[in-house]
């Protein structure tokens, strides 16, 4: 069993309650004879994490970057990355172009830096001087000659063929007759059409042989009639033949600059050659628009092509396009990632009532734009957005940026759609997060680890020496200079980092959340402006602080209001057996508020049975609960442990209607308790805070500053008589930095701070009564909280035994 401390000293001087820069020490005057710091300091490991990552080539060495928001992992980031983006060459431009073959899979290809852009423009060019060469050609005299040399020739062979049909009819003395329904035949004789009293006045054989010859000459007439589609589908194939002679000629004087300006790329050199059959294939198109220029009173100008759709298919849809003025690869960063944004997305457009697209609808998205490079994303995020995780896990895993869908995804889309070839993914994905998001991803996505092999933590805070002292003075210095503040005075830098060290609620640390501290020192250089200082003193960081509190404190004076009209009890005088004044702590936002609370404890003979009532009211959580187990385990292995433990005890935070969490007032609960069962009055003057284990010893807690300045305004208010003061565990000692105020306080013995590591040296200074030993003998000291409290249980013990006796007078046992 441990047993408790002696007696001793608890109070706190002054000197304890807060750590200060002296500002003399600092060989500066002003932050503007300071070397800026170049990079975050206290953040080593972190810094050698991205460094490892942005560096190694493996594609799988992505990075998780956690930490506490305001701790610089954003800025550090980019500033490492783009360091070594720096170093790294500029990345290939990217394009889509049209897949002659296959349209519904357009080409991805690969082009040297800012010839993407280039590519474009030669290709637009290339279209217009088509709009106007093959229109020339077809138009001109050569090929108007040739043409007519062409309807020539199949106009003679058809007449070569009539003439055939009607001289072989003529020898058969029939007469071809044409007539609006088509063509007929009669037998002729004597150059005369036979008539039908002549005819039927004729020989049976003469009448047989004038209708073999008109059958011979039908069926050379059915011959001659099937025979002129044939012709004229060979003539439309010799002028179609002329017509691509000539536009191959268009095409090739066209496309001589394009292909020798791109002779060096040689993915380009099979898309040309399909470029070069098609053009030829549709140059109809290109005469098509010169004819509809020629017959609109206002024709468009050669602009007009951009907006035909049915030249895209000769367009250059440039997906990433590097200028050879940027210096190394990029560094890209994508606050809203969702999946279109990351992976790229496919637009339609609205054509007679039905959505079509082609390839010069596909958009870019981060990771094209990131190939070659980094892509910084917010975890949070990423994983808020539908697909968006699943769709950069499939692009990390196969190394290729395949442009997906939010609507093929889930199947609502019946529009055409593409499949663009993928591009090769050659980047380093950042994922900026906390620290519990990065433990939940590699607990439940078993892909996480696979892809994000290295995290980077981000610390909450320093330690605190000369050496980072001086590296905070640099950081205010870079800070000052970048934003384009006035330069700080060395009492000003040491007042601030009395700041950065009451953020970390740690004398001998200081806090790398830094935001919050720039903060002031920007509303700092705004006070100083309006009074005309040249520099920010320490004078100035008070008033920003203290303006800072001001703005925020509304919930604070309403509380503080309510306890001075006695809405809320809370008293700071007498002494109450059972009751004691709780420190607790509400946190809105980023707003801490410290509070008294009441705290009371009631007693009687039972079973055994310390009564939450918070938790019987379904208010308490799970740690609070846990901590009254222990207060109970305490009072039962400590005192009167040779009888049953007979006590009936409840606890409750008096005025409190939500919520109760945390074991930061088992402390003063167990003084309560101790209280009652000792009967001796607790002094209402003192607030207490801490937690205790079943040994009795108190451990130290959280939000100790806010706590004890809470309890210190609420004293203020019902004003000081110097018995007030706070009790807080002893290891808390060095989160002490309080506020000027109370420092001075303290200093003028108006309150007192009293640290302890037993329950018996606080109740020892609450009740003004020591606690008490157990003897050599076994029983405590008389006289002592804890010999009133075992004797007072020993009565329990025997009232209840008394109570249950049996009828023929036999004695129970100690655990009956």
């Amino acid at each position: 069993m441990t047993t408790a401390p002696s007696t001793t000293n608890t109070s706190l001087s002054a000197n304890l309650l807060r750590a200060t820069v002296d500002p003399m020490s600092f060989a500066f005057k002003t932050t503007a004879s300071l070397e800026p710091l170049v990079g975050p300091f206290g953040q080593e490991r972190a810094v050698e994490a991205i460094r490892l990552s942005s560096q190694m080539r493996h594609r799988r060495f992505n990075l998780y970057v956690h930490g506490a928001e305001g701790s610089g992992r954003h800025s550090t980031v980019l500033r490492l990355l783009e360091e070594e983006a720096a170093l790294r060459p500029v990345p290939s431009d990217w394009v889509y172009l049209q897949n002659f073959s296959n349209p519904d899979q357009p080409l991805a290809i690969s082009l040297p830096l800012g010839q993407g852009v280039k590519l474009r423009a030669a290709m637009a060019r290339l279209a217009e001087d088509l709009v106007t060469h093959i229109p020339a050609l077809l138009v001109s005299e050569d090929y108007q000659n040739r043409r007519t040399a062409l309807e020539q020739e199949f106009a003679a062979r058809h007449e070569a063929a009539l003439e055939d049909l009607r001289n072989a009819a003529q020898a058969r003395e029939v007469a071809i007759i044409k007539t609006p329904m088509g063509y007929s035949l009669a037998p002729m004789q004597a150059g005369e059409v036979v008539k039908p009293d002549v005819m039927a006045g004729l020989s049976d054989a003469a009448r047989r042989q004038l209708d073999a010859n008109v059958t011979a000459t039908r069926d050379d007439l059915e011959n001659f009639l099937l025979s002129l589609p044939e012709l004229g589908r060979a003539e439309s194939e010799a002028i179609s033949e002329l017509n691509a002679h000539m536009a191959g000629i268009a095409v090739n004087s066209a496309m001589s600059k394009i292909t020798k300006t791109f002779a060096k790329v040689a993915a380009l050199k099979p898309y040309f050659e399909a470029l070069r059959a098609d053009l030829i294939d549709k140059a109809d198109l290109f005469l098509s628009l010169e004819l509809s220029r020629a017959e609109n009173p206002f024709p468009p100008g050669i602009a007009a092509l951009r907006d035909d759709p049915r030249f895209n298919r000769y367009r250059v849809n440039v997906m990433v396009s590097q200028s050879k003025s940027e210096r190394g690869a990029p560094v890209v960063v994508e606050t809203l990632p969702s999946l279109s944004n990351l992976t790229g997305r496919i637009d339609y457009l609205s054509m007679q009532g039905a959505l079509i697209t082609d390839f010069t609808q596909i958009k870019p998205g981060a990771l094209h734009r990131a190939n070659g490079g980094f892509l910084v994303l917010d975890a949070r995020r990423v994983l808020n957005e539908p697909h968006a995780w699943e769709g950069l896990k499939r692009c990390l895993e196969t190394a290729s940026v395949y442009v997906i869908a939010d609507a093929e995804r889930l199947g609502l889309t019946a529009a055409m759609t593409l499949e663009p070839q993928p591009i090769p993914l050659d980047v380093r994905v950042i994922l900026i997060g906390d620290r519990m998001l990065h433990m939940l991803l590699s607990e439940l996505d078993p892909d996480f680890d696979e892809f994000f092999r290295i995290a980077a933590e981000f610390g909450d805070d320093t330690r605190r020496s000369p050496e980072t002292i001086m590296l905070f003075a640099r950081m205010v210095a870079t800070i000052v200079k970048k934003e384009g503040m006035r330069a700080m005075a060395r009492d000003g830098v040491a007042a601030l980092a009395d700041a950065a060290t009451r953020a970390a609620e740690d004398q001998e640390k200081i806090s790398l959340r830094m935001n919050r501290i720039w903060d002031i020192l920007r509303e700092a250089d705004h006070i100083a402006g309006q009074s005309k200082a040249r520099v920010v003193k320490a004078t100035h960081i008070a008033a920003a602080i203290a303006a800072a509190d001001r703005r925020s404190g509304g919930p604070r004076e309403r509380l503080q209001e309510m306890i001075a009209r006695g809405g809320i009890m809370i008293s700071t005088a007498g002494s109450t057996v059972g009751q004691v004044n709780g420190l607790t702590l509400a946190e809105i936002g980023d707003l801490r508020i410290g509070a008294p609370v009441r705290i009371t404890a009631r007693v009687r003979m039972g079973a055994g049975h310390v009564i939450d009532i918070e938790r019987e009211a379904k208010l308490g959580g799970p740690l609070h609960s846990k901590a009254v187990l222990i207060l109970s385990s305490y009072l039962a292995t400590r005192y009167a442990i040779d009888v049953p433990f007979s006590l009936w005890a409840s606890l409750v935070f008096e005025q409190t209607y939500g919520g109760v969490e945390g074991d930061s007032a088992s402390l003063a609960e167990l003084c309560s308790l101790m209280s009652a069962l000792s009967e001796v009055p607790i002094s209402q003057s003192f607030a207490v805070t801490g937690s205790v284990n079943q040994m009795g010893e108190v451990q130290p807690i959280g939000g100790i500053n806010e706590k004890i300045e809470g309890f210190f305004d609420i004293c203020v208010a019902q004003g000081l008589t110097g018995r007030q003061g706070v009790i807080i565990p002893k290891q808390n000692v060095v989160n002490l930095m309080l506020r000027a105020d109370v420092v001075d306080a303290v200093a003028q013995s108006k309150f007192q701070i009293h640290a302890v590591s037993h329950v018996d040296e606080a109740v020892a200074q609450l009740t003004g009564l020591p606690a008490g030993e157990r003897a050599q003998h076994g029983n405590f000291e008389d006289g002592t909280i804890n010999a009133n409290i075992e004797v007072r249980l020993l009565g329990f013990a025997e009232a209840r035994a008394a109570y249950r006796a049996p009828a023929d007078g036999t004695q129970l046992g100690p655990n009956d």
